[in-house]
């Protein structure tokens, strides 16, 4: 049998465990038999309808949690498009045939996110275990005062859990906003460029763990009738990668200043990369900007390739002189560079790879992405091409790697 001869739809009915399917808004978009079996519900009483809202928590019990707890899960899925497996809960179900009784429950839930061709997420997964049998099993093999016994130290485990999950939660939103900060304060606004006109933006990841080192740069050197644009991206998260970051975007922006082209540049931080901890495998391009000569020369340390707009309605990507990333080959060799010629009116587009780049999906489907939203923009000022840019590309569940992006009117 071929994959596409599978009927997924009937393998989703048939799985032995319970699982539902729920959209960014934790409405239920289809559940399999086996989740309607367990929850004691019909298809027509969930599915289309708010999961808190045919689940609350029971208002007879003020020390019940299991809704918040399932609640701030599956946020943290859908915000941040990681997995989250949840600790045992207490989460007691009403009775369809007797409102207001409402019938002891312990559940093992797991929230998957499940993403869209475009990267962007599309439903979660909600699996549940259901392990009420197991508990009162036991309590009943040892009586009564046993299964009180069981059921207490079960759940005092499972809240220990939960903060202790909260406190490493906070935590990283800590470091979170602390790499923000630093990486925001080392970020270059952008500078007047003779009368070109420029614009950057940085997108951080929307995972509290994932604030990377991203990092663009503009160098004017007017006494040589140049202007040097770099972006770059360090591998790593949080604040260890903020700091290399700043180190190697101040490496790279003071080689611009005397190398002669951008390879030469990009050599001298190959060098110097591998003498900072944490710098190895960090991608970057630069490109040098010869305004009388209208022409652009670049290299690229294996990062994704420059955009180049033209007035004719035309993009071509600028990826010629690409190299291996930072300090990946064990000795220092040369790096390539080209030149190419761009006419006036056209835009130069640099960006990390949180731009285009989306799980599961080749990369050359994100680059046709920009150069489709380049051309239907073309004719906007950077500010608001930069803005369109990221509106067009980027998935509206947010994205789970940090974002560059400089656009150049030429």
């Amino acid at each position: 049998m071929r994959p596409t001869d599978i009927d997924f739809k009937a393998v989703f009915h048939a799985l032995p465990g319970a699982v539902a399917l729920l959209t960014a808004d934790l409405v239920f978009a289809e559940t399999n038999e086996a989740y309607l079996a367990l929850s004691g519900r019909t298809r027509e009483q969930v599915v289309g309808r708010y999961l808190f809202d045919v689940f609350p928590d029971n208002p007879g019990d003020p020390a019940a949690s299991g809704m918040r707890n399932l609640h701030a899960s599956l946020r943290r899925v859908v915000a941040g498009g990681e997995s989250d497996s949840m600790a045992l809960q207490r989460y007691d179900v009403e009775d369809p045939d007797r409102p207001g009784v409402w019938e002891e429950r312990y559940w093992s839930p797991v929230n998957v996110p499940v993403f869209g061709p475009g990267g962007e997420l599309v439903l979660v997964l909600h699996r549940v275990e259901e392990v009420t049998e197991l508990i009162r099993a036991r309590g009943t093999r040892g009586g009564g005062d046993r299964a009180r016994v069981l059921e207490a130290e079960l759940y005092t485990r499972a809240r220990e859990l939960q903060e202790l999950n909260q406190r490493l939660r906070d935590a990283h939103a800590r470091e979170r906003e602390v790499a923000l900060h630093l990486q925001q304060a080392m970020l270059p606004a952008p500078v007047p460029l003779d009368h070109h006109r420029a614009a950057v933006r940085y997108r951080p990841a929307t995972g509290s763990l994932n604030v990377c080192g991203d990092w663009y740069d503009m160098i004017d050197m007017p006494d040589r009738g140049l202007t040097a644009v770099a972006v770059g991206d360090v591998v790593g998260h949080g604040l260890h990668a903020a700091g290399v970051m700043g180190q190697l975007r101040s490496a790279l922006s003071a080689a611009c200043r005397v190398a002669a082209g951008p390879a030469q540049a990009l050599e001298a931080l190959d060098l110097y990369a591998r003498s900072v901890d944490g710098a190895e495998s960090t991608t970057a391009v630069s490109v040098f900007i010869d305004w009388a000569g209208r022409s652009l020369t670049y290299s690229s340390a294996g990062h994704p390739p420059p955009a180049l707009g033209h007035p004719d309605r035309t993009v071509t990507f600028l990826d010629r002189a690409t190299d291996p990333p930072l300090g990946a080959r064990p000795d220092h060799v040369s790096r390539p560079q080209t030149t190419t010629g761009f006419t006036q009116g056209s835009t130069l587009i640099l960006y990390t790879d949180g731009l285009v780049e989306r799980r599961g999906e080749d990369i050359d489907r994100g680059l046709q992405r920009l150069a489709d939203s380049l051309t239907r923009h073309r004719t906007a000022d950077p500010d608001n091409l930069a803005d369109s840019l990221l509106r067009d590309l980027i998935p509206p569940a947010g994205i789970t790697d940090d974002t560059a992006l400089v656009v150049l009117r030429l």
